[in-house]
């Protein structure tokens, strides 16, 4: 479709080049002939108006000189001459004579101030031969005598009449040479042309010779392309077919071919009569003639159909229409996908999806008994040991002087045991709130919560020296008082377990690579942990040093983990017994949002 295209939009493009060769060659040569014809014949005709110049002159001259001759043959007696006639008639032939000779030498300027002198020394001249015929006639002949010796004298019309034809002669030369130049340049311009016309010729003949060689390589690019479609076609596994306007089949490929059982005999059946009566569906047909009469696409039209090996199939029909180039009537292509497979999956999917809904409303009961069972420990577990420590500190103050040492020590065992257990059920209840309350992401500055929680922590340990080093921190996306929470734990932790240095030196940093997580770091020189019991150190009440060294209930750690997990990170840890420890953990480095949006 696409070559048809490009030789549609050539055609025109060559065509109007042919036209444009065919007009040089054929009217350039006509034009230049002509032109050339034409100066020609100027030329000659200019050399022909010099050569009249020279004749008019002469007989300008003669017809003076004769008329002058009928004059004196009339003096002298001679009847015969007819004198009166012929000046006459030569005064009336002069002025038409120097007209034409006006006319022809208008184009030139020298030759016409000639001609106008010769014209007033023929006016006078002829003004005295008339005079001398009258004298004649008034029997005056001493006065026409005179008249004619001053024509003579006074109006010279052969020095007049030399220079008319000496100047016509030179211009006569100069013509000849420029008509000879101009016959030059005439078979100068025939022979370039002649020669443009050899190769507008040649290139004619060769752009049609490439034109041809590459109409022949587009149609073996074509045939090729057809070719490697059918190919195509044939191999694909998606069953494919093009119907005409009547529901009729054209093509199918090998794929439709098998699974519908259509031969090569059966290739043009309609539609409904193919594969034993799988698309005998009336809906499915009436839409594809929808398709066909109102060009509407058929998308995903789910169907099911029993194919000639006799097995039920889902399949997933497409069509739309197609416009042929070569016809007014469109097509119909239809594309077949079996889904089977498919629809078996979602069927599974869908037990899995009940399954997993019956799952979920079990876990929802036992969140909603863990919720109770949260509620009774608040409530009904911390009343007892209020009772407990209130009734012994009671009985302490009841038995006053009588108590022992004894029972003092007993009595404050007990109220220890009972605030430890109330601290106990406090931090479980903060634990199970970390995993069920709902985040509340914000940006968050974590420079000001490590400033906030270093200060806090040096206001709980008086007296101790302790060296902070804090790199510049990013601000993150996450919930302020549950990351407020990871710090007060991980950098409280650090102070700590550096109780037992005379200068405790802790570390807060940093780091990214190549736009990955942000992975913080808080690490001190304390009493370190060995690392065979590093997993202990994020479980629940676990604890690797004895509360007599360090007091804590082992939970901080949990909640970290639990905080860390629930922003999308991971925590883990790193020490040495006596060398320090090394607390590190990770949050997504996205972007928060301006305060303008």
């Amino acid at each position: 479709m696409i070559l048809g295209g490009v030789r549609q939009v050539a055609m025109p493009w060559r065509t109007g080049g042919l036209l444009l060769a065919v007009l040089v060659i054929v009217a350039l040569p006509y034009m230049i002939t002509r032109g050339s014809s034409k100066e020609s014949f100027q030329a000659g005709e200019r050399v022909t108006r010099s050569a009249e110049v020279q004749a008019l002159v002469y007989r300008i001259a003669d017809r003076t000189h004769y008329a002058e001759s009928a004059i004196q043959h009339l003096l002298a007696d001679d009847p015969s001459s007819r004198a009166e006639a012929v000046a006459s008639g030569v005064e009336n032939e002069i002025p038409g004579l120097l007209d034409e000779l006006r006319h022809i030498t208008a184009d030139s300027a020298g030759q016409e101030h000639l001609v106008e002198q010769l014209g007033a020394v023929e006016n006078g001249r002829l003004a005295l031969l008339h005079q001398a015929v009258q004298r004649f006639q008034h029997n005056d002949r001493a006065g026409a005598e005179q008249a004619l010796r001053d024509a003579d004298a006074l109006f010279h019309v052969d020095v007049i009449a030399d220079k008319i034809v000496a100047d016509a002669e030179q211009t006569l030369q100069l013509r000849r040479e420029a008509a000879r130049k101009q016959s030059d340049n005439s078979s100068l311009v025939l022979a370039l042309t002649a020669a443009a016309q050899l190769l507008m010729l040649t290139i004619v003949v060769i752009v049609s010779e490439r034109q041809i060689g590459r109409r022949l390589q587009a149609e073996v690019r074509e045939r090729q392309a057809v070719q490697r479609s059918q190919m195509i076609l044939q191999a694909v596994r998606e069953p494919i077919a093009l119907l005409d306007h009547n529901l009729r089949s054209l093509l199918v490929n090998a794929a439709f071919s098998e699974l519908y059982g259509v031969s090569e005999e059966s290739r043009t059946e309609y539609l409904e009569d193919i594969g034993q009566g799988a698309w005998a569906d009336e809906v499915l047909l009436q839409r594809l003639r929808d398709v066909l009469l109102r060009d509407r696409e058929l998308w995903d039209f789910e169907l099911t159909q029993r194919t000639v090996d006799g097995v039920e199939r889902h399949v997933v029909i497409n069509a739309r229409r197609l416009q042929q180039q070569d016809s007014d009537s469109p097509v119909l292509l239809l594309t077949v996908s079996d889904v089977t497979a498919r629809a078996l999956v979602e069927q599974q999917v869908k037990e899995l999806n009940h399954q997993l809904e019956n799952k979920v409303a079990q876990i929802s009961d036992v969140n909603r008994e863990l919720e109770a069972f949260s509620y009774s420990v608040s409530h009904d577990l911390r009343a007892p040991l209020r009772h407990i420590t209130a009734f012994a500190q009671k009985l302490e103050d009841h038995l006053g002087e009588q108590v022992d040492q004894t029972s003092r020590h007993y009595l404050g065992v007990v109220r220890d045991a009972s605030h430890r257990m109330a601290q106990l059920i406090e931090d479980l209840l903060v634990f199970s709130r970390l995993g069920r309350g709902a985040l509340r992401l914000q940006a968050v500055d974590m420079q000001a919560l490590v400033s906030e929680t270093c200060t806090l922590a040096e206001s709980e340990a008086p007296g101790r020296r302790i060296v902070w080093r804090v790199d510049p921190l990013p601000t993150v996306v996450g919930d302020e008082n549950m990351l407020r929470t990871v710090w007060q734990n991980l950098i409280g932790n650090a102070v700590k377990y550096t109780g037992q240095r005379e200068i405790a030196h802790i570390d807060v940093s940093v780091r990214q690579d190549d736009g990955s997580d942000y992975e913080f770091t808080v690490a001190d020189d304390g009493a370190g942990f060995d690392m065979r019991y590093v997993d202990k150190l994020f479980g629940v009440f676990q604890r690797l040093h004895k509360a007599s060294e360090f007091p804590g209930n082992g939970i901080g750690l949990a909640n970290v983990r639990r905080i860390v997990m629930r922003h999308g990170g991971r925590v883990w840890a790193e020490g040495e017994p006596e060398r320090g420890a090394r607390f590190h953990f990770t949050l997504s480095a996205i972007e928060p949002p301006s305060p303008s949006t």
